[in-house]
């Protein structure tokens, strides 16, 4: 698998070679490395060069992150089935594993946990990212976090590709939200137009659910 290599700077550099700025300068100016030059002209160093087993010390770190999610607390229980279905995935596939749960709607991209994975993602520390459905992750916009995960070579694992069973209940969520914002947009949060568009839409989701 290849790792992006990594640049760090002068003093990171000595530290991991356990000399000083001076010495880097001196084998600068005597050819024995040579490093990259920024668009400010400072000096950056790979660490593939400072250290060949750097790759396989990140690779050695990477883990698995499988990631779950309801749309609201009166799902709590799926919450913790969704996550003990996933954990024993993980574990029977043999692979180092960590948990990040969120209770949230999938329209919400500022969910703490789906932050939180995301850093980690773009951080280089996911192996592969495992869910229970596409949906789990977010109503639209997966592919997005898919094409991210592709680009840090993470691979992504789906246990269930079926219809997810809160597929209609979640999505009734998902529209009243939409529709809340919306309308809160148009008419103002506190209008009667408001508030009478938001009960009908309440009432259709409870319907419908």
């Amino acid at each position: 698998m290849y790792i992006m290599d990594k640049l760090v700077s002068i003093t990171e550099a000595s530290k991991i070679l356990g000399v000083c700025a001076t010495t880097l300068r001196r084998w600068e100016r005597d050819g024995k490395l040579v490093p990259i030059r920024t668009a400010g002209n400072q000096r950056r160093y790979s660490l593939h060069a400072l250290d060949p087993s750097f790759a396989d010390s990140i690779e050695s770190h990477r883990v698995t992150y499988a990631y779950a999610r309801v749309s609201s607390h009166e799902q709590k229980e799926d919450l913790v089935r969704q996550a003990q279905v996933l954990e024993m995935h993980c574990a029977s596939q043999g692979w180092k594993f960590k948990v990040v749960t969120d209770l949230g709607s999938g329209m919400n991209y500022h969910k703490k946990g789906l932050k939180k994975l995301l850093a980690e993602i773009i951080a280089g520390r996911v192996e592969r990212l495992v869910i229970a459905h596409k949906d789990r992750l977010l109503r639209f916009g997966a592919e997005l976090i898919f094409a991210i995960c592709e680009c840090k070579n993470v691979e992504i694992v789906i246990i269930n590709k079926g219809q997810d069973t809160t597929f209609e209940e979640d999505l009734a969520k998902d529209v009243l939200e939409i529709i809340t914002v919306f309308s809160a947009r148009l008419y103002g949060s506190r209008s009667n137009k408001n508030k009478k568009l938001i009960e009908a839409a309440q009432k259709a989701v409870e319907t419908s659910t």
